[in-house]
């Protein structure tokens, strides 16, 4: 055969490779837009209807809306890549991958756990956007102001925001000090020993009373909890509606602040602790004995 025909021939097959390839890439190109305008126009919309519907919470239709946007990409790729005649790359890239799943779930074990905690959460729904919880033994607590399917986001008292993984508020305790709508103080107020308790008893409820923060219903309450070495410990309970933050904080402050005044007032006596040490050392309050010879 002559040389020069053999590149033609050659050239002819280039060009024809080219030319299926650019085809190929815009049958791609046109499947997945297609898939992926309908899926918006029409699938987005469809399951936005369905989930409100079930009357599911916002935090909850938002994540589920993601995965069916992702499951939208997913098909329209999938589909795509067969209109275009990619048959055998797609089997290649199907195997690629669940090797690359495999891989990458044994290094992403916390992200899988955190992701598997999030769906419970949103099953199980113990708290919501809005609540006040508390977790790790009252180490942590705040509002919640966000919950996704890998970390929950909460907002402390002192306007932290703490990005939390969904798997620390699943493994523990959960607390969530809000019922319904109130939410219940306690605060323990030490009064001396030679204090009479029922004065110290009416002023902390009469206190209470005056506070328009603070609820008539469920009354405020006062019990005797502690006998301590220094004091005897009164606490109170008291209930504030509709709280947030800011109320909390406050409404907290000004009714132990009042509390603190009509103590003064009365000549109520808040004792500070007082511990003795034998050595003849003396530490600020601390009361000293000295060593007495033998």
């Amino acid at each position: 055969m002559n040389p020069a025909t053999i590149v033609l021939q050659a050239d002819v097959f280039s060009q024809e490779a080219l030319l299926g390839s650019i085809v190929a890439a815009l049958r791609f190109l046109l499947a997945f837009g297609v898939i992926w305008l309908v899926g918006q126009k029409v699938g987005i919309p469809f399951a936005e209807r369905a989930l409100k519907k079930r009357d599911l919470d916002a935090h909850v239709r938002t994540p589920l809306l993601r995965l069916v946007n992702f499951g939208i990409l997913f098909v329209g790729v999938a589909i795509a890549f067969g209109f275009a005649g990619y048959g055998n790359f797609l089997v290649s890239l199907a195997g690629i991958t669940a090797a690359g799943a495999l891989a990458a779930g044994l290094a992403l074990q916390n992200v899988i756990s955190n992701f598997v905690a999030g769906i419970f959460i949103y099953i199980d729904k113990p708290f919501r956007v809005g609540d006040w919880i508390e977790w790790d033994n009252g180490t942590y607590s705040g509002t919640v102001e966000d919950i996704s399917l890998r970390v929950t986001h909460v907002r402390t008292f002192d306007n932290e925001l703490l990005t939390v993984p969904n798997s620390a508020l699943t493994e523990g305790v959960i607390k969530n000090p809000v019922d319904g709508d109130k939410l219940r103080l306690k605060f323990v107020f030490g009064i001396g020993y030679d204090d009479d308790i029922q004065d110290a008893t009416d002023i902390i409820i009469e206190e209470a009373e005056r506070n328009p923060e603070i609820m008539e219903e469920p009354a405020p309450s006062v019990r005797l909890t502690e006998l301590n070495d220094s004091d005897v410990g009164l606490q109170s309970r008291i209930w504030i509606a509709n709280p947030s933050r800011a109320d909390f904080v406050r409404t907290k402050g000004d009714y132990i602040t009042s509390v603190k005044q009509r103590f003064d007032e009365e000549g109520i006596d808040i004792p500070y602790p007082v511990r003795t040490l034998e050595g003849g050392l003396k530490f600020g309050n601390e009361q000293a004995i000295p060593e007495t010879a033998d």
